[in-house]
């Protein structure tokens, strides 16, 4: 298992079901981005293009990121790895109180050698990372209560 990074969450106003759905449009959507891409060619990730089952589902595939599992309405699994780094970022939903879920979004990783301990200073100690994670976050309880 890899390390601990940081874990961020947020509670929506609406069904863990809700929730899931945008996600899943939320990450195709922000991943899919030309922007992106072009920094998945940069870092050298793994998985550049989308491609496997749709929805979201065990073998897909989104730039950076390929699905090692997806229970729907609870827990979505991303692996991804690239020069700097092996990494996951899972997502878990739970209800917080009846017809809001809490989404919480949990960032494991390692950075190997120097130019990992460089990409880690640049991405996760500059707090990057922390802002990118809740705008997205964000995005997915806009959506998923835009739905009520």
């Amino acid at each position: 298992m890899l390390p601990p990074v940081d874990e961020h969450a947020v509670i929506a106003s609406a069904t863990a079901v809700e929730v899931w759905d945008a996600l899943g449009e939320t990450l195709e959507q922000s991943f899919g981005r030309p922007r992106s891409t072009r920094y998945a060619r940069l870092v050298g990730v793994a998985d550049r293009t989308a491609s496997g089952p749709r929805p979201l589902a065990a073998g897909s595939v989104f730039p950076g990121f390929r699905v090692a599992h997806a229970a729907r309405g609870r827990e979505l699994v991303l692996v991804g790895r690239h020069h700097f780094s092996t990494y996951a970022l899972v997502f878990r939903l739970e209800e917080a109180t009846p017809g809001r879920t809490r989404l919480r979004a949990e960032t494991r990783a390692r950075f190997p050698g120097p130019g990992g301990a460089l990409y880690r200073l640049l991405v996760i100690s500059s707090g990057a990372h922390a802002l990118l994670t809740g705008r997205l976050l964000a995005a997915v309880r806009r959506r998923a209560e835009q739905v009520r």
